[in-house]
């Protein structure tokens, strides 16, 4: 296994233990360690050509919005989501080099992900309003688009015939898990607090990150 990947595993065990233990400290360098970690594991096993540098891209804004979130979740929230924002547009660049060709399973699964998201975001924007933070309505819509079209992307690797049938599960199980962490986090954070939902949304979200550059490395390198 390559030493980055166990850093990036290790150190994501460390940051959900750290917010576990409340120990501050700890995930000031576990938490954006695993996004460094993985950066170096995706730079020294496939590089950064072609598509691959818009996932290294997404990595570093990645880290950049980890960075935001950790030092503080209401006062750079909406930086942090825009830097969020920018990793996704970044992923989905890269998943649409070059562009797929046309088909109907395309469909399917963008009807798939917009009616599984469709509720469960309508429901947080009403809570936006019902708690007095309607300004945030429009980014959170934009963020919701974006990072939809990005688990679709991921999705649409599973029927690509240029694409290794394990590296297209990873990629779209990591896409997955990405999209589910941060509906955690919005849940939590705007509609209703969950027990130990920091901890879901960071393990699901770092687990989710590990598998995608995982599937992108197997494709690529």
């Amino acid at each position: 296994m390559n030493i980055f990947l166990l850093f990036a595993i290790l150190f994501a065990a460390l940051e959900s233990l750290a917010l576990w233990k409340y120990w501050l400290k700890l995930e000031y360098i576990a938490k954006p360690g695993v996004m460094v970690a993985l950066f170096l594991w995706l730079f020294t096993s496939a590089g950064l050509n072609g598509a691959l540098l818009w996932f290294g891209l997404g990595l570093i804004f990645s880290l950049a919005g980890d960075v935001l979130l950790m030092l503080s979740l209401d006062r750079f929230f909406l930086f942090g989501l825009v830097a969020f924002l920018l990793a996704h547009l970044a992923y989905v660049i890269g998943f649409n080099i070059p562009l797929p060709e046309f088909s109907l399973w395309g469909i399917v699964f963008a009807v798939m992900v917009s009616l599984g998201g469709a509720r469960i975001i309508r429901r947080i924007l009403d809570a936006l309003a019902s708690k007095g933070q309607a300004r945030m309505r429009m980014p959170i819509i934009v963020y919701s688009t974006v990072i939809s079209i990005m688990l679709l992307s991921a999705m649409i690797k599973l029927m690509d015939i240029t694409w290794d049938a394990n590296a297209a599960l990873l990629v779209s199980g990591g896409a997955f898990l990405f999209y589910i962490s941060d509906i955690i986090l919005a849940w939590n954070k705007f509609v209703a607090p969950i027990q130990h939902g920091r901890i879901y949304n960071i393990a699901a979200y770092h687990l989710g990150q590990i598998m995608l550059i995982a599937g992108v490395i197997a494709q690529f390198e």
